[in-house]
């Protein structure tokens, strides 16, 4: 089994496939981000550094995709997930345009055929403002010159992939802005059991319709 926790920057992707990763007794899979040498000056100046931001992203996320998730799985591996592939085409659509991006495309269609794709999406939804307090409060150095109004275009991208009918895995939509699974309890269990849910796994409590 095999499931992606997904979301914008600072919305606790992280955080959240820690806690989970003892509930289902699995092997976690993280992003490798602080090892981008184009980070820091991507964010003073993104015209200038997105393609090389955007192509080390790329082959760097195909590389620990091909490594630590298809070769886990085949030894029958749980495996839990603070990011999918297909996240860096989220990106590069906000990020690269003309020549750049059509380029980027080729190459990332081509590495996407031979990634393996999780069992389910969790895509933990924020509102852009809950995300901008976030990304405050953990104050990483390279972090705060980001924008509100890049934030925002990444949530409206976020929103259009992972809310649209396509998909190549079922996805899990959990309203976050106003979950605090860290310090309540009850949040994490309402998360856990919603999590069981969408993955047929007993115990769980069917969730309610809205009326």
């Amino acid at each position: 089994m095999y499931f992606a926790i997904e979301g914008v920057i600072g919305v606790g992707k992280t955080t959240l496939a820690r806690m989970l990763q003892a509930e289902f007794d699995a092997e976690l899979v993280l992003e490798v981000f602080e090892e981008n040498p184009f980070l820091s000056n991507f964010y003073a100046d993104r015209a200038r550094y997105a393609f090389q931001t955007q192509i080390f992203f790329l082959l760097s996320r195909y590389h620990q995709q091909r490594r630590n998730i298809s070769d886990r799985l085949t030894e029958g591996k749980t495996l839990i997930s603070d990011y999918t592939f297909e996240k860096d085409a989220l990106f590069a659509r906000v990020n690269l345009s003309g020549d750049e991006l059509e380029m980027y495309y080729r190459v990332q269609e081509a590495l996407a055929e031979k990634v393996t794709p999780p069992d389910l999406f969790v895509y933990l939804r924020a509102s852009t403002d809950t995300l901008m307090k976030r990304i405050a409060l953990r104050d990483r150095p390279y972090e705060r010159q980001m924008e509100r109004s890049y934030i925002d275009l990444l949530n409206r991208s976020y929103e259009e992939f992972f809310m649209s009918a396509s998909h190549t895995s079922p996805v899990l939509v959990i309203e976050s802005s106003d979950l605090d699974f860290v310090n309540h309890p009850a949040d994490f269990q309402m998360i856990l059991n919603r999590l069981h849910e969408a993955l047929q796994l007993a115990p769980f409590q069917p969730q309610l319709p809205n009326t």
